[in-house]
């Protein structure tokens, strides 16, 4: 094996706890762990791993909420040649066990408390290795990692096998499993550091989901690759976030808007001195123009970064930097350092200035296919080039301004309708904090345009008074045909609407 020229994630950690072997590399809770602990621990870790009968290529999947337990199970296998399956902790029954037969996993580690659901599907999965993340029993990842030997598990990993299945979020379909090799996400972690002004010296404050890959791979990751002291949170609480960016002076924060909203409107944000923050980063969808506006008044100091991708490039594909919010609020920005990327029509050729066509990727970040699908994987690399289904247009200068997913485009009366653009309108009206629109079935326009609305606290509006604020504001064909109040609005871990969901509910009601 050509060690010398090898590029996987453990060497990254490896090369980190070399250069910053006693600086403290993550916190949680009461916990902290220097690089050279981190590094020994998932030594120990990935040999155990290899002790219970895992092989190289074997599926271990991780079921648990943020932990530095969590992380440590990640960097064993990546050091033992497996391959690691992270598992939405909210999952039960039968999505549960789709995700863990679907990838074949052969082990299973959860946290605890979700034992009980565990026990509910083990009977219905291929899983033969049981084990838990953080309470201390016989075979459990805290216990492991700091018993037997530290030295560097002996198995080949190449920078070219598969070191993680990222299950899609499943807003449309079926989840599908994106192959992801070493190869990919170490050019990922360079490109985030490049793009968004990382530096050992942040002290970053990672709060999302690690199971989700924006907070793992586009955070975490390429800080600790950088040598970065990391805060680790187990859930995103608005009043716990506020409070650690002000006690321990937390200078860089990701957050989907919707969090960011949270923490505005949260009683603690004007009581805490957050000056500290100067770095902002978001994702999932545009931040709201007002939302920025008040960040800005209220931080001047922070600089804001919107991120934009999906898990099949690791995930980040493009970045609207901080000096070039204010001329294009509501854009995607550029492809970062290792994406290339065009906007094209069915036939492949490029859209002029301003026209709508979907986003194709060439790049080293990108999977290499999604797991066990053939036919899926043929269809997505279709011409040379990854399909991303996100429609968007792109300006002269190479800014994108993504205007919607592919499939949640709205056929009405044979016309093709972008739900963004309707949200957009329906956001503007002064009762609404959030809106999602999507097709439902109608016997007349076949697909008919339906709004999805939340209403801020004590506010009050009526279907007809949002249609007609519609109609002041769109074309006749675009303006809803139903208006649906809802309290909350279903979202993935990135903070993502779950817009199958909630045409399934309307298809299936038709109320």
């Amino acid at each position: 094996m050509d060690i010398i020229h090898r590029n996987t994630v453990a060497d990254l950690i490896r090369r980190a706890a070399r250069r910053h072997p006693d600086k403290v590399a993550l916190l949680f809770g009461d916990r902290q762990w220097t690089y050279r602990h981190l590094e020994e621990a998932s030594n120990r870790l990935a040999r155990h791993l290899i002790e219970a009968g895992l092989k190289k290529g074997d599926r271990v999947a991780a079921f648990g909420r943020n932990s530095d337990a969590y992380m440590l199970l990640w960097l064993a296998t990546a050091k033992a040649g497996l391959v690691h399956v992270p598992i939405n902790f909210t999952l039960a029954g039968d999505e549960l066990s789709y995700i863990l037969n679907q990838s074949g996993s052969r082990a299973l580690f959860h946290d605890p408390d979700l034992a009980d659901r565990v026990e509910a599907v083990k009977g219905a999965t291929v899983v033969e290795i049981f084990g838990t993340l953080r309470d201390g029993r016989k075979f459990d990842v805290m216990r492991l990692a700091e018993e037997g030997s530290a030295l560097p598990p002996e198995v080949e990993v190449r920078d070219t096998d598969l070191v993680q299945l990222l299950y899609t979020s499943g807003t449309t379909s079926a989840p599908k499993g994106a192959m992801m090799t070493h190869r990919a996400l170490v050019h990922e972690y360079i490109s985030c550091i490049t793009a968004l002004d990382f530096s050992p010296a942040d002290r970053p404050l990672h709060a999302l989901p690690l199971y989700h890959s924006a907070q793992m791979h586009v955070f975490l990751m390429p800080y600790l690759m950088l040598g970065a002291t990391n805060r680790l949170l187990e859930i995103p609480d608005a009043q716990e976030v506020l409070r650690i960016i002000s006690e321990e002076k937390i200078n860089s924060f990701f957050a989907p808007p919707t969090f960011w909203i949270s923490l505005l409107n949260h009683p603690d944000f004007n009581r805490r001195d957050l000056t500290s923050l100067t770095k902002g980063y978001y994702g999932a969808s545009i931040m709201p123009v007002p939302v920025l506006k008040k960040l800005k008044e209220a931080l001047p100091r922070l600089s804001v970064y919107n991120c934009f991708g999906q898990s099949e490039i690791a995930p980040l594909a493009t970045v609207l930097r901080p000096e070039e919010h204010e001329a294009r609020p509501d854009s995607a920005g550029k492809p970062v350092l290792f994406v290339e990327m065009r906007v094209v029509d069915d036939n492949m050729e490029d859209v002029s200035p301003g026209e709508i066509g979907e986003v194709v990727y060439r790049s080293p970040q990108l999977c290499i296919g999604y797991w066990d699908k053939p036919e899926e994987t043929a269809e997505a690399f279709a011409g040379g080039w990854f399909h991303s289904g996100d429609l968007a247009r792109v300006d002269e200068e190479g800014y994108i301004t993504i205007v919607d997913r592919k499939k949640d485009v709205i056929n009405t009366g044979g016309v093709l309708v972008a739900s963004r653009e309707v949200e957009e309108a329906i956001y503007t009206h002064p009762a609404v904090k959030e809106v999602a629109v999507v097709a439902t079935p109608d016997p007349k326009w076949i697909e008919a345009v339906t709004a999805v609305v939340v209403l801020k606290e004590g506010a009050r509006a009526s279907e007809e008074e949002i249609i007609q604020w519609s109609r002041e504001r769109l074309a006749p064909f675009k303006v809803p045909k139903k208006v649906h109040f809802v309290e909350d609005l279903p979202r993935n871990a990135s903070g993502k609407i779950l817009k199958r969901k909630l045409r399934e509910q309307f298809s299936e009601t038709g109320t």
